[in-house]
């Protein structure tokens, strides 16, 4: 897939930001299907649907961090921590993260966190990475602790991600799991975030 391919749709290009799918080798057993081209036939193990969605950065919602939060310096342990905290399927490595920041899209000042004041617990943390070649900004990992939901933390996090690209980037993308609990559909749609394609990633 070329550049220009990529820039006039890509949501609907890929299911995946540009510059993985430039190094990224999919396993034997797994195939990517957009949903207007998929067919129920072509399971023979899980399928898995997930959304990508697009920001154009032209109107970026002013984040609001509720009062008893502030943003914080953590490690990459802490990261990991509240990572798999929140979504104890996914089980990410220190080491995973540590990689991140040999990528050529790693920015230091996309990774945020916030950390309740009363009691030091980090209660929200996201990664955005920046393709400076396109302009591309990525939501990575946007994820907030189970006690502190529907408090207002996802969307300061999402918000501040694209201000923080808005002088970068040209748009931003994020992907995520249609079926999910947390409803992160939800969270992008009020944050700005425009389309929605659906990909199924399928298992044999």
């Amino acid at each position: 897939m070329d550049i220009e391919e990529y820039l006039k749709d890509p949501c609907g290009a890929s299911s995946l930001p540009y510059w993985k799918t430039e190094s990224l080798t999919l396993p034997d057993n797994v195939r990517i299907v957009r949903d207007d081209r998929f067919n129920p036939s072509l399971v023979n193990g899980n399928d898995e649907r997930y959304f990508k969605m697009f920001h154009d950065l032209r109107s970026v919602k002013e984040p609001v961090l509720p009062g008893g939060y502030g943003t914080a310096q953590c490690s990459v342990g802490d990261f990991a921590d509240q990572i798999n905290s929140c979504y104890r399927q996914e089980h990410v490595s220190v080491e995973e993260l540590l990689a991140y920041r040999s990528r050529p899209v790693f920015r230091p000042e996309l990774w945020i966190a916030v950390r309740d004041k009363e009691n030091g617990i980090i209660a929200a943390t996201g990664i955005a990475e920046l393709d400076a070649r396109i302009g591309e900004g990525i939501l990575e990992w946007i994820q907030v602790l189970p006690g502190y939901r529907s408090k207002g933390l996802g969307s300061f996090v999402v918000c501040e991600l694209l201000r923080r690209m808005r002088d970068q980037a040209r748009f931003v993308t994020v992907s995520g799991r249609m079926d999910s609990d947390t409803a992160p559909f939800s969270l992008y749609r009020s944050c700005g975030f425009t389309g929605s394609v659906i990909w199924h990633v399928i298992r044999d």
